[in-house]
């Protein structure tokens, strides 16, 4: 006998390749939501055994616990040139980095840098949410100015610290990045156009076209110390108008 359970209709399944790991990112982290669909997208294109991550230090390092797919740790900022090694010995497995910007823009400056500019073929996921958040809530390469963090108490002084760095457009002028875009996953709309981008990025690797280079901005509400709520309201705001979200490099084909 059918009972109503069995009669609704599956609007979503948890995919096969997260594992039943409970995430301990803080509440209203953008981490869990990147994994999610960055996952989706393999278990939905059927590449699960296929392809290789390579997660380094800070909140990004716990991407190997939550992901189930090959992982490789990498020390701090190395995670693209780890993801070049693998890629070149396994030339026909999907290969991406997840990065966070106190890895991949600050200590990982050069390995970026190098790897987009030799068109490495791989997919590089940068979370920017601004700050270093697991080691204290410090200054990052990327923080606004004016932005208060554990090492700038009155705020960012652009004068003696520097402007906030824009990897994605600076990576964008590299004659070896394919598809460069920044996108979020504070709405559920920006999470589409998320999982669209994350696709095309597998699809170009498939077909050897170089680098492909997916900013996510998101929030840190530890490390702002707001609530998740303010911290979306916050980012919107303060994040949005410099790191503007939309595609920053399409190649013709992919229009």
């Amino acid at each position: 006998m059918e009972t109503k359970i069995d009669s609704m209709e599956l609007v979503y399944a948890k995919p096969e390749t997260l594992t039943d790991t409970p995430m301990h990112y803080c509440p209203g982290c953008g981490h869990g939501v990147a994994h999610k669909i960055l996952m989706e997208v393999i278990d939905e294109m059927g590449i699960t055994e296929n392809t290789i991550g390579v997660a380094p230090v800070g909140c990004s390092v716990f991407a190997y616990m939550y992901m189930n797919v090959d992982m490789q740790e990498a020390a701090h900022g190395r995670a693209s040139a780890a993801a070049t090694g693998i890629k070149r010995v396994l030339p026909d497995k999907f290969v991406f980095s997840y990065q966070g910007d106190g890895d991949l823009a600050a200590i990982g400056t050069a390995e970026t840098i190098h790897t987009v500019n030799r068109g490495e073929n791989i997919l590089m996921v940068f979370i920017n949410n601004g700050i270093y958040g697991m080691t204290g809530g410090q200054m990052a390469p990327t923080s606004l100015a004016g932005m208060k963090t554990s090492t700038s108490p009155y705020g960012r002084d652009c004068a003696t610290m520097g402007t906030p760095i824009k990897m994605t457009e600076l990576i964008a002028n590299l004659p070896g990045a394919y598809y460069v875009t920044r996108q979020s996953v504070h709405t559920p709309a920006a999470v589409r156009k998320l999982k669209k981008a994350i696709k095309a990025s597998f699809e170009a690797q498939k077909q050897k076209k170089g680098t492909c280079f997916i900013e996510i901005v998101s929030n840190c509400p530890s490390g702002w110390k707001m609530t998740p709520l303010e911290s979306n309201d916050w980012m919107e705001k303060n994040m949005f108008p410099y790191y503007t979200p939309g595609d920053i490099k399409v190649p013709q084909e992919m229009k």
